[in-house]
This record gives structure tokens, sequence and C-alpha cells, in this order.
């Protein structure tokens, strides 16, 4: 026995030689906090951590099953549901996992706001809370994609179409999401690199860069009514604190965090448990429409918000809010680094928070309750209007065959009947050429999704010449631009033939 323990003491030093980690592992562990500080509302940041960390174990074990192309990501996580043994208990940790995480992110933003933590010196601190939120709901999002069903391909489709609104460069990072014009392979792959490599990378820089500030900066004290924050005088009177009514933070403040995590880990298991794995759904074809396709759960607010809005204000809503929620975000500490902490003294901070939380909470109820706005309620049994057929060539009622077959109609009215989700097309021969019918179909925009892989090159011929019947009581749609070329040919070409 006392040669084993001579052994692993050699072992030790050998390591501890090399590396030197005792030194600053026993000066993290032990660097002193306020002793108000080890408190129930101080466990959420390692919660976060503890979870993150429990996402690339169990994404690690995922990745050795997943296949990430676009023939095979549906079947591998039909085989980790149904073929191998507690597969669909993993894939549901993985799942649960991400839905705590941004929950838990979330209520730790909320907190440090509301303890003022925001202040000096912990600005950067702050800022980098922020892209951490924004990674783990990146991380959300691309995990959905890689589920590859009918939801993530429809889910896809609502945020290209998102992406697409974007001013000047929307085609282009549409474009670069994507791989390509459509929604295939290569989305896939660079949506597995976006969620196995990039976001994870950044969040474990951005994690490691907060902790180090937390340790070097310390930890954020009660705050108390009074206690106002100046940068000429706060780190000596925080020295002052916690040397005279400090702890060190293992043990005595670290127990409480490492029983909230466990408990956070025990509620993960038991929801894997009981609700099992999110999906997936159907396999993705965009010639088969859910009535109520839906994002994941951190994203039902988002879901709701866009289902109650105008279709005018969609664009804009879009457009603007992140951006405006987010500068608010990264300027709050720049701009209010001094000040009262205790919330008693911040009465508008607790009204925003207070506001903010009730309308996630009705959002997120409305968007897991309520249909989908705007309406998908057409069927592949709806007939086209007879009204529609008459003096049609073959081939133009061939199309009106595709039209019907391939449940335009879920999306489109046609004589008042279909879904709402697009303009209606009794005049869309009056608003679009021949050319852009052909490339809206083939490549989609706006929230249309592109089509170009779910039709051969007859079924698009038939369904245009259809679609160009279908202008009313008005004329078809010109190209000008190819008429004023068609007049510049005519009127110079006799001067160009006498020279």
């Amino acid at each position: 026995m006392q040669g084993v323990k001579e052994r692993g003491t050699a072992v030790y030093n050998w390591f501890e030689e090399r590396l030197g980690l005792t030194g600053p592992v026993r000066e993290a562990a032990e660097h002193p906090i306020p002793a108000k500080s080890a408190s129930w509302w101080y466990v959420f940041g390692s919660a976060a951590t503890v979870i993150f960390t429990l996402q690339i174990v169990t994404g690690i074990m995922l990745g050795l099953v997943y296949a990430p192309t676009a023939s095979e990501a549906w079947q591998s996580l039909q085989f980790l549901n149904h073929h191998l043994m507690l597969g669909w208990y993993l894939r549901a940790l993985h799942g649960w996992g991400s839905d705590f995480m941004v929950a838990i992110v979330v209520i730790h933003m909320a907190q440090v706001f509301m303890f003022g933590a925001y202040k000096y010196p912990r600005e950067l601190t702050w800022i980098i809370g922020v892209f951490l939120l924004l990674m783990t709901l990146g991380m959300a999002f691309t995990g959905q994609v890689l589920r590859f069903d009918q939801d993530a391909y429809w889910g896809l489709g609502i945020g290209a179409s998102i992406m697409s609104r974007t001013p000047v460069i929307g085609s282009r990072l549409v474009h670069l999401l994507l791989g390509g014009e459509f929604i295939g392979g290569a989305t896939l792959s660079r949506f597995f690199v976006l969620h196995v490599f990039v976001i994870p990378g950044i969040l474990i820089g951005c994690v490691i860069l907060h902790v180090w500030m937390v340790l070097r900066l310390g930890i954020n004290e009660w705050p108390m009514p009074g206690r106002v924050v100046r940068r000429s005088t706060y780190m000596k009177e925080y020295h002052e604190l916690t040397h005279k009514d400090g702890m060190p933070f293992v043990p005595d403040g670290a127990w409480k965090d490492a029983v909230f995590a466990v408990a956070i880990i025990l509620a993960v298991m038991a929801c894997a448990f009981y609700f099992g794995p999110f999906g997936p759904t159907g396999q993705p074809d965009p010639t088969i429409i859910q009535a109520s396709p839906r994002p994941d759960p951190p994203f039902y607010f988002l879901f709701a918000i866009l289902s109650f809005l105008p279709a005018n204000m969609e664009t804009p809503f879009l457009m603007v809010a992140p951006v405006v929620a987010i500068g608010i975000m990264l300027l709050l500490p720049l701009v209010a680094g001094e000040g009262e902490k205790h919330w008693s003294r911040r009465p508008v901070a607790v009204l925003m928070v207070s506001v903010i939380a009730v309308s996630l909470s009705i959002l997120t109820g409305l968007g897991k309750t309520e249909p989908w706005s705007p309406e998908m309620n057409a069927w592949t049994s709806d007939t086209v209007p007879v009204r529609y057929l008459h003096e049609l060539t073959p081939l133009e009622r061939q199309g009106a065959v595709v039209f019907q077959a391939k449940q335009c109609r879920n999306c489109h009215e046609l004589g008042g009947e279909g879904g709402e989700r697009g303009p209606a097309l009794d005049t869309v021969a009056s608003r679009l050429t021949e050319d852009q019918l052909v490339r809206q179909v083939l490549q989609g925009g706006g929230n249309m999704p592109a089509y170009g892989n779910a039709l051969n090159a007859e079924e698009t011929t038939a369904l245009v010449k259809f679609l160009e019947t279908l202008r009313g009581s008005q004329g078809p749609a010109r190209d000008f631009s190819r008429q004023l070329a068609g007049e510049h040919n005519v009127q110079f070409t006799p001067d160009l033939a006498r020279h």
C-alpha cells in the first residue's frame, strides 16, 4: 500500500513539475467572495456551465451515430430512437438539456441585471454574457435543423426567408446559409459544422473568458440600498468587504452551486425519461405541408409574435427589433456603469424585467397552444375550381394536376379557397412573367421554399403554363426591360447595317 502511495505521489509530482496547476487551481478555489453572495440567487451561472458540459458529452456520443447527410440524417435518428439501446434517451438528454440551458441562461441574465452586476468593473463580463445567450440560442436553432424532419425543413425555410429580408446582402446571406439555392445536403453539412464546431468553439472560448473575469474581478456583492458604485472607489470598497466579511468560494460558497447543478441535471434526466426526445417527425418533403409546423420551445415566443403580426409589419419587426434589443443589452453597462444596484432603488429595471417575463410567458404559451397563422387549411383532395380549367390546352390541364398534386393550395388561395401563407394566385400571371414564375417555383423566395428538387422539368413546364392562365381580366405581365431592348435593336439595326 505504501508503495502504491509513493508511486502515485511520484506521478503527481511529475505532472505538477511540468504543468504547475496546483497553485492556480487552489487560488481559484479559495478566492474570497462576500459572505452574502453565497446565495441561491448566485447559482445559475455555474448551473449553465454544468449543462453545457452535459451537452458536449451527449453531443459527442450522438456524433458517433448521426450521419449529417440529406439522405441519411433522418434514418440515423430513427435508428437512435428505435434500434440502439437507450439511443432515444441519449437524444432526449441532449434535446432537453438544450431547452434547460436556454432557460437558465435567460434567468441568469435577468438575475445579473436585477442585481446590477453589469456595472463597473464587470461591463465586459456582461457583454460576453450577451454573446453567450446569442450563441446558446444559435445552438438551439441549429440543433433543430439537424433533425432534418418536416418541422426542421419548414423552420429553416422560415429562417431563410427572415434572413433574405436583410437589406442589400439578404440573398447572399441565404446562399451562404443554405449552401446554394435549395435546402439540401450542403445545407445540412453547413449546419452540422455550425452546431458541432463553430458555435461550441465560440461558446467554450466565451465561457473560459467569462469565468476568468469572474475570478479576477470577484463575484458581485449582495446589493444594498445606498451602496453606490463609483469607478474611483469601488475596487477599494470591494476588497475591504471581502477582507472583512469574506469567505473562500470552496467549500463555503460552492456547495449551493453543486446542489443546484445536481438538481438541474436530475430535472433534465427526468424530463428526458418522461417526455422522450424531440422528433423526428415526417421526412423532409417540400410537397407535404403539415397543418401546424412549430419551432422548438425556445422560439415559441417569436413564433407567436409572427403569427399575430400583420403581414406588412413582419419585415420591419424582424429587421429592427432584434438589432435594437441586442444593441441596448450591449450598451447597457457602458451607459449605466455606475449608481445604485439594489432593485428597490431601480424601479424602471424591476418594471422592465416584470414586463419582459410576463410577455415571454404569455407568448410562449400562445406559441405552444395556438394554431399557426397564416392558416394552411387546404389539402391535396381540394380540386382546382372548374372555372379555371375552361379552354385550357392539354399541357395547361396537366399543370393544374401538378398544382393540385403538389399541394400548392396549402399556402395559396385560388378562387377564395386555400391557405393564406402566400399571396392568392388568381391573377399571378398579371404580376409575374413566365421567367419570373419559373424562377419563383424553382428557387423560392420570401416565405416560399424552393421546389427545384421536388419537380422534374416536365412538371415545372406544365405548372408554369397553368399559372400563366391565372390573370383574371388583366393582361399578362411583361418584362419592360426586354421590350426596351427590342425597341433599341429595331431602331439602330438599319444604321448599323449601313456601316
